[in-house]
């Protein structure tokens, strides 16, 4: 009983750990480069979409579950996964694969923001 506790714990720890060391990663990027953030946003997916293509992202999901899931790299490998499965039924597939396998996340994104926009003013940022 008191070890079904202790993995939950580390496998929190495990996600918590992986997850701030990607953030981190952003982070010094950030601070000693002069790129912009949608910049750095392309590069981390890209950097997703590429690890999963080589299959090596899958080991860090098996690894750090949502902590390699929620940041923006892990878009990216929702992205490759999906167009990988969807590339077993042809070329067509492997668009559709990668759409179909992030429509959720979209989808509750578009809805959001618009929700969000609708409860709130949006305001210009002053220098």
């Amino acid at each position: 009983m008191f070890s079904q506790y202790w993995d939950i714990l580390f496998t929190f720890a495990k996600a918590f750990a992986v997850g701030g060391l990607i953030c981190m990663i952003a982070q010094i990027v950030i601070n000693f480069t002069d790129l912009t953030s949608g910049k750095i946003l392309v590069i981390f997916m890209l950097a997703g979409v590429v690890l999963q293509g080589l299959g090596l992202y899958q080991y860090l999901v098996d690894f750090a579950g949502a902590g390699a899931t929620v940041p923006i790299s892990g878009f990216g490998y929702l992205l490759a996964n999906g167009a990988i499965r969807g590339a077993q039924k042809g070329l067509f597939g492997a668009f559709t694969g990668a759409l179909s396998a992030a429509s959720a996340g979209v989808s509750a994104a578009v809805i959001f923001s618009f929700i969000m926009a609708m409860i709130f003013k949006a305001k210009s940022k002053k220098n």
